[in-house]
């Protein structure tokens, strides 16, 4: 299987570099770096990624929903990581698709409602706390190693 990330109005240079840094060690094929995130050039994602930002192939692009269309073109399911009514447990998503790309949303407001119009599923991580809130690249690595887990051996 093939998953890619869309790190879309991503505030923190910190969350960009460690989101590269799971990317490389789980195995994410490509990392999108949509809207006003810091792109790998910046001296904090260097710093956090530690080389991740040389070992993980990755994009800006300032206009996310050209980068969806051109997923959803080349065969990819994007899926959002959102807490929605929508959205289905990510221990129970199960896709016979084999690429799929991870939208994920901005650090306070999430995944904005004109993009997860553009989702074709929508997942969340089931939480025990009252704060139903992870750190973007905690929730993308969890995300992440789940569907390409669940997903493996279909």
């Amino acid at each position: 299987m093939n998953l890619t990330l869309i790190a879309h109005n991503i505030r923190s240079a910190e969350n960009i570099g460690s989101l590269l840094r799971t990317a490389d060690a789980i195995g994410v094929e490509q990392v999108y770096i949509t809207g006003y995130s810091p792109n790998i050039d910046h001296p904090k994602v260097q710093k956090t990624a530690l080389g991740a930002e040389l070992s993980v192939l990755s994009s800006k692009q300032l206009d996310v929903l050209s980068v969806i269309k051109k997923l959803k073109q080349a065969g990819y399911l994007i899926v959002g990581l959102e807490i929605d009514p929508r959205a289905e447990s990510i221990l129970e998503f199960h896709t016979q698709q084999q690429k799929i790309a991870l939208l994920l949303g901005n650090e306070v407001e999430g995944i904005t409602s004109y993009l997860l119009d553009e989702c074709d599923k929508l997942v969340y991580i089931p939480q025990h706390g009252v704060k139903e809130s992870l750190n973007v690249t905690i929730a993308a690595a969890i995300a992440s190693y789940q569907l390409l887990n669940n997903n493996k051996y279909l």
